[in-house]
Formats: C-alpha cells, structure tokens, sequence
C-alpha cells in the first residue's frame, strides 16, 4: 500500500502551513507564486478533511456581510481573484444569481435594510422585488411570499476543485504536502522546530489555518489563543437532481444575528441542497445526521418550493464550522514568532479563502524576511466535474464508466491517482471525480473503486484491505 506521506526529514522552509482545508490550500498557492518555499501540514488522510469538506458551495458577494469588516474585505478580494483566475485553473461557476425570500411582513419590512447594507458594501445588483416578479424568476416558489430582495452575483460552483486546484499549483511549484502529520509542539527559536506525527520541521514562519482546532493549535504552538473554537454542526438534505428544474436560484432566507438560516439553492452537480441547520456542540470530529433535523428541512424545503415534496433524497450529510464566541474573524499576527492565525473562518471561507491568501502574505511581508522572487504561474487546469460543462464520459476512450449515477469514467479515476495531489482516502476519491456521490451512494460502485483503488489509498475501501493495512 502507498503510504499517505513520505517519511518526513527534517528540513528548511520558508513557511508552514498548518491545516490544507481551503484556507491553507490559498495560502500555499499565494506564498508559492511569492517565491516562497512552503510545507503543508495535514493530520488527516487528505486535504479538505475537516470543515471544508462539507459546504453550501456558494461564491458569496458579501452583501450582507458586516459593514467595515475584514471579512467583508476578504470576501471581496477573494471572489475577484476566483473570477480572475478561475479560467485559466479550470474552476467552475454557475451563474445562478439568489433571492433573499421575506415569508413575513416583518421580514419583508428588513430586505430595504439589507438592500441598504449591501449598496454600503460596494456590490450591485440589488433588486427589491415584489411577490410575483420573483416567482418570475422562479416560478416554483410558494405562494406565501411575500417579497424579495435579487442578488444578482450570488452564484455557485465546486466547492472540492477550488481548494485541490490551488494546491496543485502550490506543489507545481514545489511546496510540499504532508499528510497524516498532525503537529503535536512547536518552539520559535530565531524559527519555528515543529513536531508532527510525521517527523520534524523547520521554518522561518507559520500559519496556523487549522479551523476546528484554530485554538488548539495556537497552545501547541505555545500561544495563549484569543478566541475559542465553538464547533457549529449544519446539517444538509441533497436532493435527486430532478430538484433541479425547480430550483433556477439560491433561495436564501432573510438572515438573524445568529445564523444566515436554510438555504435551498442547486449545486453545480445538477441537485438541489438544502440545509444548514446551526447546532452548537462540543466534538470537533463527529458530525451526525438526525432524522428529526433532517425531515425538518424537508419540510423547510417543500414550504419554500412546494413540488420539492415530492422529490426523493439523494444524500444527507453534516459538517461542522469552526464559529467562535464572536462573529468575526479572528486573524492574529505574531511578528515577534512569525506567526500568523486564520480563525474563526465559518461559511463565507469558501469565498474569501483567496483575500485571506492575500492578507496572510501582506502580514508576512511585515515580519520583515528576506523577499524571493515571485514565479509566473505553471498551468494548472482541473476536469471539469459540474453539469454545466463537457464531461469526460461525453469523449472517447474513456475506458469505461464506473459510476453510472454520476457518470464518472475509469479515465477519470486513474487520472486522479496519477495527479499532482492524488487522493488518500475514498472521501478523497469522491471530490475529486463524484464517483460513489450519486442515488446509489456507492452501492454498485463501491467494488470497483475498490478494486481501481487498492494500494493507492492510505485509508482502503476494501475490509480486508483494511485489516491488512
């Protein structure tokens, strides 16, 4: 079996990169394309294996994000470098535009303050809009509304090649990545002496983007942390993609103080996700799925667009959010250590992980290190995975298909083994080609990739394999 990481030698960065969630994967890529020379430190089997891994997948404005802000800073910045470049890396987008949808008079008397704030926060495409203009535009909504407010330039798109595309790019330009190398100490001494599971490092500087564990990482580092990690579980229902006819837009609530509330929108997969819900817990591992939570975004769902009663249900996951005891984001510079934390990044991490690439380097910069020559980007080009473009099952010699639900072909698979970053665990597998994500969730599939994966994974699909392992 291919081991996860190779053994890890001591060695000399430039930076370490603590967590490869999104945040961490931006930040490879943008101090990579610096010049920088930059580990990845990752306890999990693959990228994207904590809070990352499960999100509404939306590229957000940041329309209603708080007035000043340095999320709504970073929002931005981030989204205009994903539109910049999200050609030239093969990045999806679906343009879906999204409704804040008011049920009440209360909550339709608020859309012209929300409008307010987002015409504050420099987006455009604000339309207050009556009950009937917006089931024009989507003509499967209930006939409770009452009104709505149009964010043209909320859209959607793969919320797994994102991150995996910075990545490779960061590696193409000699990063490294680290994985199942949890960072148990570090000591600054004039550098960072990192202790991971893997073996030992060093480094002139660190980011600490370890999301769920933000906090505890700044103890192991030996820092008192500024803000506690308060885990939030979201919960979300997938439905089958004949959802999809009747969900054209994000649908988004008319947000609280608390939470930005369920979201129905489509996904760049061709079905309709509904959910977060926003339930605090103590376990930064498990996220369950309950049955009471789930039926009731069904319903949430079917009271929003009532033909969705009668869809049935793909998928069910959950995910935790590393939220804080404040709002905020929680983005602490060390210059004394080098050391620079991304906390507290909950739902618009997605969104704003390029503009926190871009500020953890501005921080950097101020630590006074000497500067490398900046590199011109090697091209870097992901499959695309969306039904909003050509698959790889639509061209010959793809081998065979292995999923029949999502139509992922046997090319697909082994390209991504034989990729810059390829998978460690079947989840791995999953984001980067859809395989085993369909109706079936697996079941007529699962042998195969079984079969394609083994030795290639550090966790195995197979039982036996996995005794074995």
């Amino acid at each position: 079996m291919r081991p996860a990481t190779p053994p890890c030698a001591t060695d000399d960065y430039d930076l370490a990169i603590i967590g490869a969630g999104v945040v961490g994967c931006a930040v490879a890529r943008r101090f990579a394309l610096a010049g920088a020379k930059v580990v990845v430190i990752e306890k999990g089997s693959d990228i994207l294996s904590g809070a990352s891994k499960a999100n509404s997948a939306i590229l957000h404005t940041g329309f209603d994000a708080p007035p000043d802000s340095l999320e709504l800073e970073l929002v931005k910045a981030g989204r205009a470098e994903y539109l910049a470049d999200r050609e030239s890396l093969g990045l999806s987008l679906v343009e879906t535009g999204a409704l804040v949808c008011a049920w009440t008079p209360e909550e339709a008397g608020r859309l012209e303050a929300i409008a307010a704030q987002g015409h504050a926060n420099g987006v455009e495409g604000l339309t207050l809009m009556t009950a009937s203009q917006a089931r024009a535009t989507v003509p499967g909504l209930s006939g409770r509304l009452v009104a709505a407010l149009e964010v043209r330039d909320e859209h959607i798109i793969d919320p797994w090649t994102a991150p995996l595309a910075y990545l490779t790019q960061a590696v193409a330009l000699g990063a490294r990545l680290l994985r199942q190398a949890e960072l148990l100490a570090g000591r600054y001494e004039g550098g960072w002496h990192l202790t991971t599971s893997a073996g030992d490092i060093r480094a002139r500087a660190a980011v600490n983007a370890a999301g769920l564990y933000g906090d505890e990482v700044d103890r192991r580092l030996g820092f008192a942390p500024d803000f506690e990690i308060r885990p939030r579980k979201g919960q979300f229902v997938v439905l089958d993609k004949a959802a999809f006819g009747h969900v054209p837009r994000i649908l988004l609530p008319v947000p609280t103080e608390i939470t930005k509330g369920v979201v129905v929108c489509p996904t760049a997969f061709g079905n309709v996700l509904i959910g977060p819900t926003a339930e605090e817990q103590d376990d930064r591992v498990r996220a369950t799925v309950e049955r009471e939570a789930l039926e009731a975004l069904l319903a949430r769902g079917a009271q929003i667009v009532p033909a969705l009663a009668a869809i049935p249900v793909t998928a069910v996951y959950a995910g935790l959010r590393p939220a804080t005891e404040k709002k905020h984001y929680r983005v602490t510079t060390r210059p004394e250590q080098r050391a620079i934390t991304l906390g507290g990044i909950r739902s618009t991490g997605l969104s704003a992980a390029l503009g926190l690439a871009q500020h953890a380097l501005r921080l950097h910069d101020a630590f006074g290190l000497p500067a490398r020559p900046r590199v011109d980007p090697p091209p870097v080009t992901l499959p695309n995975l969306t039904e909003t473009g050509a698959r790889d099952w639509q061209q010959p010699g793809h081998g065979e298909i292995v999923c029949h639900c999502e139509l992922v072909t046997r090319r697909e698979i082994e390209a991504a083994f034989d990729s810059t970053v390829p998978p460690g665990d079947f989840g791995g597998l999953r984001r980067r080609t859809r395989a085993g994500m369909g109706r079936c969730q697996g079941f007529y599939c699962n042998a195969r990739l079984a079969e394609m994966s083994r030795g290639r994974l550090a966790v195995p699909l197979a039982v036996e394999d996995r005794d074995e392992a």
